[in-house]
């Protein structure tokens, strides 16, 4: 990666939770996130209208070049969904 970390401190409130994921409003108007929920921490049950904290830094992109198996899984992906 070219550039360093910049770690930048996000929060959002839990907007829905399923059997599998959870999504969140990020704070800020900055979107939505939508996670696995084995990726969430937590000590409580979870339930809308708890808020979140996580870290992130920039995405960058790594090469110029597109990754043709993640791409040609999409493209059937969306196929399908059609």
């Amino acid at each position: 990666m070219k550039y360093g970390d910049k770690i930048i401190k996000m929060e959002g409130v839990i907007t829905r939770v399923s059997d599998g994921a959870v999504s969140i409003d990020l704070k800020g108007r900055l979107g939505e996130l939508k996670i696995p929920k084995r990726m969430l921490i937590s000590d409580y049950e979870v339930k809308v209208g708890q808020e979140v904290g996580f870290n992130m830094s920039f995405i960058e992109v790594l090469s110029e070049e597109v990754n043709e198996k993640y791409f040609s899984n999409i493209s059937k992906r969306n196929r399908d969904k059609k």
